[in-house]
C-alpha cells in the first residue's frame, strides 16, 4: 500500500534532524486482545534519515516468531552518534527488562504497527 511507512519514515527523519545519528534499540511484539509480547529484539546505528519502513519491514520478516508492532527505542553516546555495540546490547537487555516489567513502556518508545502506522498500548480498565 502507498501509505506503509509514513509514520515512521516521518519519526526517523525527525529524531535523525534533532540527534543526528543514534542506535535504534528495537523490540518486536505480538500483540493478542490482553497482551503485547515481546517476541525479539535487535539494535540498528542510524547514520542519516533514509532508513525506509519498507526495508526494515524485509529485515523483520526474518525475526523469530509473528510480530504485529514494533518499538523503537533510541540511544545515543555522550559525545553525539550512535553507542558502541556492547552499550547497545546492554541498554537492549535494559529495555527488554522494563518491558517485561511493565507492557506500557513500551509507549516509552516509538511504537509502530506492521504498516509503519503510530500507536500505543493501553492499560487495561477491567482490573479487579
Amino acid at each position: 500500500m502507498a501509505f506503509d511507512g509514513l509514520d515512521f519514515d516521518a519519526w526517523v527523519k525527525a529524531v535523525f534532524a534533532e540527534t543526528g545519528a543514534f542506535t535504534a534499540l528495537i523490540v518486536l511484539v505480538e500483540i493478542t486482545d490482553d497482551d503485547a509480547k515481546p517476541v525479539a529484539s535487535t539494535f540498528l546505528h542510524v547514520i542519516g534519515d533514509e532508513v525506509a519502513w519498507r526495508e526494515l519491514r524485509k529485515l523483520f520478516a526474518s525475526a523469530p516468531g509473528a510480530w504485529d508492532g514494533v518499538a523503537f527505542f533510541t540511544a545515543t553516546s555522550s559525545d553525539g552518534g550512535p553507542i558502541e555495540d556492547p552499550l547497545a546490547r546492554i541498554e537492549l537487555r535494559r529495555v527488554e527488562q522494563m518491558i517485561d516489567d511493565d507492557r506500557l513502556a513500551l509507549n516509552e518508545g516509538a511504537f509502530f504497527d506492521r504498516r509503519g502506522r503510530r500507536m500505543r498500548i493501553d492499560e487495561d480498565g477491567a482490573g479487579a
